[in-house]
């Protein structure tokens, strides 16, 4: 069992002030978050920056991901470390992501720039149901909508800033290994979770 923080902002994202340091030493010291995916806006550079920060340390997952802005939503791509060709539609994005054995996850859909109903004629692998920065409400809508689509619910804190970070995170049967992660996640082998600092 690994728990895993599946929605992180960097200071790489337009809209977010956290170190990639930070990151990495907050969760080192975390007593039981050990995994974490970068997934800035539209970029994969606090990715880079905060694996390699990792790299001395053993116990942490760093898994590579980026929330991409298109048209139609925003949709987080995990498991890749390059951007998907232009233009950026949630269709090339899926395709560009299966081909690479990837993940995609439709982010808090009925909040501003979410998928909304439209994540219904998508061929998604999951659906986050607990963000730390969403209403219940809309989390709760998010967590019906994955049970109608029959796809796996995941979490994350969406943090951008330090004081959000591991506010709700994934609980997942599965090694500390990303392949083993994201076949794991899409077997539904999930649980959400988040901590004291939830205030939602």
């Amino acid at each position: 069992m690994i728990k895993v923080d599946l929605h992180v902002h960097t200071m790489y994202s337009f809209d977010a002030s956290t170190r990639p340091k930070t990151i990495v030493n907050q969760l080192y010291a975390h007593p039981f978050i050990k995994a974490v995916a970068i997934t800035d806006h539209n970029t994969i550079k606090g990715y880079h920056k905060v694996c390699e920060l990792a790299s001395a340390y053993e116990d942490i997952l760093i898994i590579p991901g980026v929330e991409l802005s298109t048209a139609e939503g925003d949709l987080i791509i995990l498991g890749t470390a390059e951007l998907p060709p232009r233009p950026w539609t949630v269709e090339n994005a899926i395709d560009f992501t299966k081909e690479g054995d990837g993940l995609t996850v439709v982010p808090h859909p009925y909040r501003a720039y979410g998928l909304g109903d439209s994540t219904r004629n998508h061929d998604v692998d999951a659906i986050e149901i607990l963000n730390g920065l969403t209403s219940h409400v809309c989390n709760r809508m998010a967590e019906e909508l994955a049970e109608k689509m029959n796809l796996p619910g995941v979490a994350g804190s969406d943090a951008h800033t330090p004081d959000q970070l591991w506010t709700a995170y994934t609980e997942v049967q599965a090694s500390q290994d990303m392949d083993e992660v994201l076949k794991a996640i899409k077997k539904g082998l999930v649980r959400v979770a988040s901590t004291e600092k939830f205030r939602r």
